[in-house]
């Protein structure tokens, strides 16, 4: 019998290649446009022009900026300066304000990343301004390519690419290769950006293909040893123990996050551009308190929000613009819908961000409603839209038409924990097994974490934890007398109300715990149902 760790590569099909990727040059020759885009990053060395980097205030928006200014500088480029859109004035994508920084700098060319491939509008008016823009992005080409950009640099316009899945930051490393590549920097001073690849992969939930699985593999060993201040500051702010993809997504990333959230995306982006440590720390510090109060306000919008009876939840209040997406995401979690958060931003109009998961695909349920909103965009599960005030009921029934209209079956499925192998005997569950693990990180869409269906099991001890015993911490039992401990936040009801002596299936990942030098392997519940065994 195979031990566990070969039993899921197995199953999972897990090759050589995936578990030790080589680093790949040439992707950049791929991309679209990435010829006229070098071609004008060059023009613009030669001639010495100042270049504008128009970014975006989420992770990924704000890791791509970090990677295209030092793009740009290690190219030739002498003066570069990055914009940042912010979320409560600009909304997402190129508004107004960047023909005004254009014109202040002096600009003659504008490189966007991870926006720009729906704001065909504003580049126009830039370009009959004389600035040239360059779009490098990622995100779903809602309605024609931008005609009046110079390059669009987008792995979407390509429908059967491999490249398709890049995030933003990715794409804008890819342009950093081009530049590799035609000698413009020097070979193998990119491979130390990666570490900010990887947190945009993450972060913005892009899928880890063959190509994402390489630079996010080569991207978690950079960020085992990267030496930019930011990142080490904030893993310390953070007190992350371990670097793993689980310290990216709920630690680096909420952080990251949390500026342009909650106050402005220029804070992290100063942090990720840092060259001194002393900064890095008061920035990381604020970041901190920032993630601390979008918690908040996060935790008293769900305390408000009552439960919809439609099948896609669609609700309005006086929050925090910063938190609509957060909450949309934490509606899906406990209704098991799609949904949109929205508050009015301006007078008469609502502003948000929507949540989906399954068959409902958010960036064809808002080109469903077009004419009911006044502008939006995304991918599948994650959108951003707004909304008049006046056509907030009509827009409801829309979105809820075009649900019900895509007769969807069974869609909670794809909610629920989905176990790669079912465990009957807890003794495999052990630190090599762990070491084995850290084989198949970083972990993300596409490559999962690994879900372990615990079978049969004896709940041994089970108490609350937490100052209102809203945390749980159960031991389960298995025919040979073997423990585990396990742990749950935020636990449902029901998972309190389980007597101890009860049998259940318990599905969870595994973590490796350490407490004052001893290290143990613990689970993290992901769902609990009831078992065919009687009690013991």
């Amino acid at each position: 019998m195979d031990d566990i760790f070969d039993q899921l590569i197995k199953k999972r099909g897990i090759t050589e290649d995936f578990l030790y990727p080589k680093y790949l040059l040439g992707l950049a020759d791929e991309l679209p446009d990435i010829k006229k885009t070098s071609e004008r990053i060059i023009q613009a060395v030669n001639n010495k022009e100042t270049v504008l980097i128009y970014g975006d205030y989420d992770v990924d928006g704000v890791t791509a900026s970090a990677l295209m200014f030092d793009c740009l500088k290690m190219s030739g480029v002498e003066r570069v300066e990055v914009m940042l859109p912010d979320r409560f004035i600009d909304g997402y994508g190129m508004g107004g304000r960047v023909k005004e920084k254009a014109k202040e700098l002096g600009a003659s060319l504008i490189v966007t990343v991870d926006c720009g491939s729906n704001n065909s509008e504003v580049i126009e008016e830039l370009s009959a301004m004389g600035v040239d823009v360059i779009v490098t992005d990622h995100h779903e080409i809602m309605k024609e390519v931008p005609k009046s950009a110079v390059a669009v640099v987008n792995p979407k316009r390509n429908e059967k690419s491999e490249l398709r899945e890049l995030c933003g930051c990715g794409v804008a490393f890819l342009v950093m290769q081009k530049m590799v590549s035609l000698g413009y920097i020097e070979a193998g001073r990119e491979k130390w950006f990666l570490d900010l690849v990887l947190v945009g992969t993450l972060c913005d939930s892009m899928t880890l293909n063959p190509i994402n699985r390489m630079l996010s593999y080569f991207g978690m060993k950079v960020l085992k040893k990267t030496k930019r201040p930011g990142l080490i500051e904030l893993l310390k702010v953070a007190r992350a123990e371990r670097i793993s993809s689980e310290t990216i997504g709920f630690q680096i990333g909420p952080r990251l996050n949390a500026g342009g959230r909650m106050e402005s995306a220029e804070i992290s982006l100063r942090l990720l551009m840092s060259k001194n440590h002393r900064e890095a720390f008061e920035l990381a510090m604020k970041l901190n308190q920032l993630n601390q109060d979008r918690r908040n306000s996060q935790r008293q919008a769900m305390e408000e929000i009552p439960e919809v009876k439609d099948p896609v939840i669609v609700v309005t209040g006086k929050w925090h613009e910063g938190v609509l997406g957060i909450i949309a995401g934490r509606l899906v979690e406990k209704y098991h819908k799609p949904a949109f958060v929205l508050a009015e931003t301006e007078e008469g109009v609502l502003k948000g961000s929507g949540r989906s998961f399954g068959d409902f695909n958010l960036a064809e349920a808002l080109k469903a409603c077009k004419e009911q909103i006044i502008s939006g965009g995304g991918h599948a599960a994650a959108c951003g839209l707004k909304v008049s005030k006046d056509g907030l009921d009509k827009f409801i029934e829309l979105v809820n038409n075009y649900y019900l209209g895509l007769k969807l079956q069974d869609q909670e499925k794809y909610l629920e924990a989905k176990e790669d192998l079912e465990i009957e005997e807890l003794g495999g569950l052990n630190l090599s097994l762990m070491e084995k693990l850290r084989a198949l990180e970083p972990f993300g869409m596409g490559n999962p974490e690994p879900i372990f269906l615990l079978k049969n099991m004896k709940v041994e001890r089970i108490n609350k934890m937490g100052a209102e015993g809203q945390h749980m911490r159960m031991t389960l039992k298995d025919g040979l007398g073997k423990e585990i401990k396990l742990v749950a936040f935020n636990a449902p009801e029901e998972w309190m109300e389980i007597m101890e002596g009860e049998n259940r299936n318990v599905w969870v990942n595994l973590v490796e715990n350490e407490w004052q030098n001893y290290r143990s392997v613990e689970g993290r519940i992901l769902q609990i149902k009831e078992s065919s065994v009687e009690k013991m």
